[in-house]
């Protein structure tokens, strides 16, 4: 990862804060070291606060993707999400790249990336519950809602990350491990 930029994925389960831990990692990296971006992903659903991507018919993905506007793109919870294929140039120009994907995608850019890095967020199950009913995303009567609550009780770790980050104490704790391993690169 010496030459050209590293991609680092953050995956982990719905509620756990990934989102708020990249927006802070990002305000804190240090102007010092090699640029990091992040990718504005586009997803299939109307905007919300707690999320920051860019909103799309299924249509507009639909011809995105058929163009090869996306470097990658899954479909999970009834939406469809595509990250753009810009974070290529970024990576030949040098700079890391760190977004926030499924883990249903790894193995995918685990081939067309192989020195990617994954990091997964952890999050004790009940907090997770507790974020995602205070994010109001979704009510919890809908299906998306217990389909992300039963992922989570489902898959509390993933075993292939190069890195576990413990998001469930202050924020400040875990941006910390996160900038203290992207610094490592």
């Amino acid at each position: 990862m010496s030459r050209s930029g590293g991609l680092f994925l953050v995956v982990g389960n719905s509620g756990s804060g990934k989102d708020a831990l990249l927006t802070e990692t990002l305000r804190r990296w240090p102007a010092s070291a090699r640029t990091l971006r992040t990718p504005r992903r586009y997803v299939t659903r109307p905007a919300h606060p707690s999320e920051p991507f860019i909103s799309i018919t299924t249509r507009e993905f639909a011809d995105m993707k058929h163009r090869g506007e996306f470097f990658m793109s899954w479909h999970v919870y009834g939406m469809n999400y595509g990250v753009p294929t810009v974070l290529l140039k970024w990576l030949e120009q040098g700079q890391h790249v760190i977004v926030n994907v499924s883990r249903k995608i790894i193995g995918q850019v685990r081939r067309a990336v192989p020195d990617v890095k994954v990091i997964f967020v952890k999050m004790p199950f009940e907090i997770t519950l507790q974020r995602m009913k205070a994010r109001r995303r979704e009510s919890e009567n809908e299906p998306q809602f217990q389909q992300r609550l039963q992922r989570a009780k489902n898959n509390p770790l993933l075993e292939e990350a190069d890195m576990v980050i413990d998001n469930s104490g202050p924020l400040e704790t875990a941006v910390d491990q996160m900038l203290g391993y992207l610094l490592s690169f």
